[in-house]
């Protein structure tokens, strides 16, 4: 009986962990002198929704329709389609003060950590239980935004980022990118039932299916497997499984898109995409324009 997670065949990074973690508010400008924004001039910044979508407050077109319903004033005058934005200005979003500059240019950082069963994907927990974030190393111009979720009870690959657009791209439904997991089960699996789940079942929030199903091992009352899913409702992998009343003792996600769990990391911890590695990854995402240049070198932590 083969009680440990299979091994991803997907081609893993080879790496050796290490030990790891590790403004006064503006004054709005008077109404009755606020200039107009003129966005002929190149010298005025970047657009405004390439800003915030950068900082994960959301997407580009989500940031659009904000401003074609007038939600965003930008030194005291609303906010139009191609408004840029510089140093000292001033930004609102329903009326609300937005404090915009960490959001600016800064390197793209990506870092895949290895979470555990018990933490849960969020900033702050009313039970008191551990996040995520907290074994995360510290930004100081910028945040941490997950790639996508794990339930408290999945462990495996997390991707973050400090890049709200590169995250948004990742985990937009219409990309349908693949997500696979090692799931263990107990108990016999008919043929029938894996049909079943190839060519999808009704779940309560609609029909849904794996898009590969692959015995790996196992003998006696354990058996592991490789599934595959293309969107990330909440707790799929799971819910399908249950809905054939098969029982999932072990969930892990091993791979994200072209992302893969390296084999030597540990719970816990964390292993940072080098300048070649985001490159590849922003090619997938279509965001091949993105400047690079000035990543950090690759560092494994835990």
């Amino acid at each position: 009986m083969k009680n440990k997670p299979p091994t991803s065949k997907t081609n893993l990074p080879k790496r050796t962990p290490t030990s790891a973690k590790g403004s006064a508010k503006p004054q709005p400008p008077d109404p009755t002198t606020a200039r107009k924004i003129d966005t002929a001039d190149a010298d005025l910044g970047e657009r405004i929704q390439k800003v915030l979508a950068r900082g994960g407050i959301g997407s580009r077109r989500e940031i659009e329709r904000w401003i074609a319903e007038d939600r965003l004033k930008l030194n005291g005058v609303a906010v139009t389609l191609g408004t840029h934005i510089k140093a000292g200005d001033y930004l609102q979003i329903n009326d609300r003060v937005l404090h915009w500059e960490k959001f600016t240019v800064q390197p793209t950082r990506v870092l895949l950590y290895h979470k555990p069963t018990g933490e849960v994907v969020t900033r702050r927990d009313p039970e008191g239980r551990p996040v995520v974030f907290t074994q995360l190393p510290n930004l100081t111009a910028s945040r941490w935004i997950a790639v996508g979720r794990l339930d408290i009870n999945t462990s495996g690959l997390l991707l973050v980022t400090n890049n709200g657009e590169l995250a948004n791209r990742l985990m937009h439904p219409s990309t349908q990118v693949e997500r696979e997991y090692a799931v263990r089960v107990l108990g016999e699996v008919p043929d029938a039932v894996i049909e079943r789940l190839e060519q999808g079942v009704e779940l309560e929030d609609g029909k849904a299916k794996f898009d590969d199903i692959r015995f790996y091992a196992g003998e006696g009352a354990n058996k592991w497997y490789y599934v595959t899913v293309s969107e990330g409702r909440n707790r799929l992998v799971r819910r399908l499984w249950e809905s054939q009343n098969i029982v999932v003792s072990r969930l892990m996600r091993v791979r994200y898109g072209p992302v893969v769990l390296p084999e030597r990391l540990k719970a816990h911890s964390f292993y940072e995409l080098d300048a070649k590695e985001l490159e590849l990854l922003f090619e997938f995402a279509g965001m091949k324009g993105e400047d690079l240049r000035h990543q950090p070198t690759p560092r494994l932590k835990n």
